[in-house]
């Protein structure tokens, strides 16, 4: 089957991070985009000698579940020196517009999921799924009385991306707790990111403390490589079914 190629027009563009930008686009032919929340689409373009380029950035807007699609594609984009996808989006002024195709992909809630608890755990951009689940996690919490963990890795505040916004999220549902994981600083007294569920260290050096409980949890990995595979072999080393530990593993997009 062909995959359809559409027009994103660029509506907004806004730093989140040091080296990351948040991206809002519409897709400019009038179609709506169908997607599931945790999928991602893929940008075309060329490289300076013409060929043929393509990079993929998972979808970070969600829509409550009963709502219509719309044209809208939120995207979060980690800028790298002398990268191509870099260059491009640097330069793309707001009202112009990319090649774009998709959605693609099934790191997703999946409907017939009878768990307890999700952890969603994630870093860098890799948290972007998490935040198009919200409104999907939000009725489940309503409907199923679900609980959800979200561990987010980061190696400084600043770099915690929709940190304030996952701890608004928190603040307001209390089925919901987040677990901030940095690394390297952490947050000052006083300052916006400092709160009593900040960790120090790496997410999968923190995941033990939340008992994973193989009989009722279903753990979500996205993110770097090396923490995909730290964080697994946790999960499994304390008795995860595989079918129960979902990933996704992300590389730097250049």
């Amino acid at each position: 089957m062909a995959i359809v190629h559409f027009p994103l027009k660029l509506t907004a563009r806004r730093m989140i991070a040091p080296s990351v930008a948040h991206l809002s686009f519409l897709r400019d032919d009038g179609q709506p985009l169908a997607c599931i929340p945790g999928q991602f689409i893929q940008i075309h373009f060329e490289y300076a000698d013409g060929s043929a380029a393509k990079r993929s950035y998972s979808i970070a807007v969600g829509r409550p579940p009963d709502a219509l699609p719309d044209g809208r594609v939120e995207i979060a984009v980690s800028y790298v020196q002398g990268g191509a996808a870099t260059a491009l989006f640097e330069a793309l002024e707001i009202g112009a517009t990319v090649d774009a195709s998709g959605p693609f992909g099934r790191f997703c809630l999946f409907p017939n999921d009878a768990n307890h608890r999700y952890l969603l755990i994630g870093t860098g951009t890799g948290i972007t799924p998490y935040r198009a689940m919200l409104p999907q996690l939000e009725q489940q919490m309503q409907t199923r009385g679900i609980e959800i963990v979200l561990l987010q890795g980061a190696r400084t505040p600043a770099e915690l991306l929709y940190g304030d916004e996952f701890r608004a999220f928190a603040d307001a549902h209390p089925g919901f707790r987040y677990l901030p994981c940095l690394s390297r600083e952490l947050p000052a007294a006083g300052s916006p990111h400092a709160h009593p569920d900040v960790r120090h260290g790496y997410v999968q050096n923190v995941l033990p403390e939340l008992a994973p409980n193989p009989a009722s949890d279903i753990a979500y990995l996205c993110g770097n490589p090396d923490m995909v595979d730290a964080n697994f072999e946790v999960l499994k080393t304390i008795g995860l079914p595989i079918p129960m530990i979902r990933r996704e593993k992300y590389v730097s997009n250049k």
